[in-house]
This record gives structure tokens, C-alpha cells and sequence, in this order.
């Protein structure tokens, strides 16, 4: 349990921003935010490592959100949150084409995917990013750009169809 207050404090504000973008209100994002890390601690145990603890719980915050709205609906807008999320990160938010968008980021190979999330839903620097690697925020930065580009192209495939 020792790690996850350390999990906690290392996180709890790249979580809530990442909730933020999605529902853009500041006291639900406090609300889920702190739902998410409720289900993480549940859920630590069984933490396999598959991804890195923040991919781990931004896909945990995600669920969260997307339970929320089947409650009830969305708040309204407050303020935003300034952006250089590209638009396949808007696609992912874009309810019509949600489903084709994750099954792309899905199907994206690694280190891509992992960069990619962290980055655009994480809000991660590339120099946090290239830390996590051990690798050079320059490395993050074309591994990003790179996983943009796939991702941008196979929308583009996938929306012709």
C-alpha cells in the first residue's frame, strides 16, 4: 500500500488534467479523479505492468468518465484547457468515430501507442516522456510525431471505407 501513496502523489494531477480534457469541468474532474484512484487502489494488486502506471490509470479515469455519462449527463463546459492535442486525439473524444479512432491507437505498435497516450491524453513533456524511456526528448518527440502520422493516415483509410 506504501507504493500507491507514492502512486498518488506522483500522478493525481497528470490524472485530473487527463479528466479535464475529457469532461471539461472542475469539479467533476476533482469528483472522478478521485473515483479513479478509489478503483486503482482496488484494482493494485492486480496491477500486471502490461503498460506504465500513468497509461494504467488514464485508461482507468477513461472508464470512469465514460460510466459517469450513462449516469448522467455532461456538465457543462467551464474552462479549457490550452491544447496541442492533434486531431486524431479529437477523433478519440469525437463520439462517431471513437470506436475506429481506439481500435487504430489499439492496433499501433510500441513504443508508438505508450508515447502517443502519454503525450496527448497524459499531458506529458517529451522530457518526461523520454525519462520514463531512458531515452532523449528528442527520441520522444519523433516517436510522437511518428505515431501521429500512423494514426493520422490510418483515419484517413479508415474514414474512406
Amino acid at each position: 500500500m506504501e507504493d500507491f501513496h507514492a502512486v498518488y502523489a506522483a500522478y493525481h494531477e497528470l490524472v485530473y488534467r487527463f479528466v479535464f480534457r475529457l469532461c471539461g469541468n472542475d469539479s467533476l474532474s476533482e469528483e472522478l479523479t478521485q473515483e479513479t484512484f478509489y478503483q486503482a487502489i482496488r484494482g493494485w494488486a492486480r496491477f500486471r505492468g502490461d503498460s506504465s502506471v500513468p497509461t494504467w490509470l488514464c485508461a482507468i479515469a477513461k472508464r470512469v468518465y465514460y460510466s459517469s455519462l450513462r449516469v448522467s449527463p455532461p456538465l457543462p463546459v467551464g474552462e479549457s484547457v490550452p491544447s496541442d492535442a492533434p486531431d486524431i486525439a479529437e477523433a478519440l473524444l469525437d463520439s462517431d468515430r471513437q470506436m475506429i479512432a481506439q481500435r487504430l491507437l489499439h492496433r499501433l505498435a510500441e513504443p508508438y501507442r505508450e508515447v502517443f497516450t502519454l503525450r496527448t491524453f497524459c499531458d506529458l513533456s517529451h522530457r518526461q516522456i523520454g525519462a520514463l524511456f531512458e531515452k532523449s526528448e528528442s527520441w520522444s518527440r519523433v516517436t510522437y510525431y511518428r505515431a501521429r502520422q500512423m494514426l493520422q493516415q490510418a483515419m484517413k483509410e479508415a474514414e474512406g471505407e
